[in-house]
């Protein structure tokens, strides 16, 4: 969900590092001025609203999927790029190339579930002279290399592209189902001010094909991805320490999006919520009084001392829905050093369970913040 900051944001977008270009002078809740907020109304419009919305002062586009090669071997991955406004009158006046109205930011990460590897990159870089950018009339996100763009070949078909020297990806997806809208008609609360929310659709199943290169060795596979679109000008709260964040695809032809955001006791902020997508892509908006996680089961990280749960148990009985959920391996963690400068687990994961009485299996992404230090806006 990368809130947006997956929200607001959730992951990391608060945490972009204007300060790396030097120049730049500290953002304050004050810039929220220069920039337009997520209120009800807003009707959307596709392809349109894949592309960019500058008006917006925080925006990302997130994808993750389960792809396996002919041979059966499986792999899970994610690549977002998040888009970061900087208010006018913090933009150089120099009206060179380089002057800075956008910033760009990308995580882009491999799991390689045969031999237990977790390889991933990210990258930082602003617009001018074509290094970074975004279409605001279409999907068509880059920096330098990496990028998502529209297929003009196929309907309804996006093109993911990344490369390291280590691993890369080169896919092709294709949506199954109409764009998911969350909260109330889109609209994403991310905390009881009435700027505290987001814009926020989902394309919950997209089917998936391409190659993945790991060092020297490419593999045709196949799958199913899911890609999230957010985009708002409001920070999380300042009592929100995290979030928990899952995205599941079943075997049902269902797909579960929740998000829980953390206050420091552990609980769970009341505007917490998600979706319920049915097989025949209608949906059912889910409340914090819908749906109970229960971590089962914990993997301490070795670099950052992070206790992340690793098992949990999810349960909506007014769904009839409960499920075991588990990651497919446990050190899935990111230190986005050279970006947002956010340590977090982004993972593979597999569920079991049961949805009024009839079994489904699934799999999906789970995404943790605030377990390595306490999210904070560093603008």
């Amino acid at each position: 969900m990368t809130i947006i900051p997956r929200t607001l944001f959730t992951p990391w977008v608060t945490t972009f590092v204007l300060l790396a270009f030097g120049s730049q002078s500290i953002a304050t809740d004050t810039s929220l001025q220069s920039f337009s907020i997520a209120t009800p109304g807003y009707h959307y419009r596709f392809p349109e609203d894949h592309g960019a919305h500058e008006r917006f002062r925080t925006e990302w586009w997130y994808y993750t999927g389960h792809l396996t090669a002919g041979d059966g071997r499986a792999f899970g991955f994610q690549l977002t790029f998040f888009r970061r406004g900087i208010p006018p009158d913090q933009v150089k006046t120099d009206p060179s190339t380089w002057s800075l109205h956008q910033l760009y930011l990308a995580h882009f990460a491999l799991t390689d579930l045969r031999s237990g590897q977790f390889l991933y990159a990210d990258k930082l870089s602003r617009e001018g002279l074509g290094k970074a950018g975004a279409a605001t009339d279409r999907l068509r996100v880059w920096i330098d290399r990496w990028s998502v763009s529209t297929d003009d070949q196929v309907p309804d078909g996006q093109r993911l592209q990344a490369a390291t020297d280590e691993f890369a990806i080169d896919l092709q997806v294709i949506s199954k189902k109409s764009p998911t809208l969350h909260g109330q008609q889109g609209i994403s609360h991310k905390g009881a001010a009435p700027e505290q929310a987001s814009h926020y659709y989902s394309l919950t199943r997209l089917a998936t094909k391409g190659e993945i290169r790991v060092g020297t060795e490419t593999f045709p596979v196949t799958g199913l991805s899911w890609m999230d679109h957010e985009f708002g000008s409001a920070d999380l709260g300042r009592d929100i320490v995290g979030w928990d964040w899952f995205s599941l695809q079943l075997s049902d032809s269902t797909e579960l999006m929740w998000y829980s955001l953390r206050r420091a006791d552990g609980s769970a902020d009341s505007v917490s919520s998600g979706t319920l997508v049915l097989a025949d892509g209608q949906t059912r908006p889910l409340s914090a009084q819908d749906v109970t996680i229960e971590p089962l089961a914990h993997w301490t990280s070795p670099r950052s001392n992070a206790r992340y749960p690793q098992r949990w148990r999810l349960s909506a009985p007014s769904l009839g829905l409960n499920l075991d959920v588990r990651s497919l391996l446990a050190d899935q963690e990111l230190n986005t050093a050279h970006s947002t400068r956010v340590i977090y687990w982004e993972g593979a994961v597999s569920a079991t369970g049961q949805i009024h009485g009839a079994p489904v299996t699934g799999r999906g992404y789970v995404e943790l913040t605030g377990y390595a230090e306490r999210f904070i806006q560093r603008l």
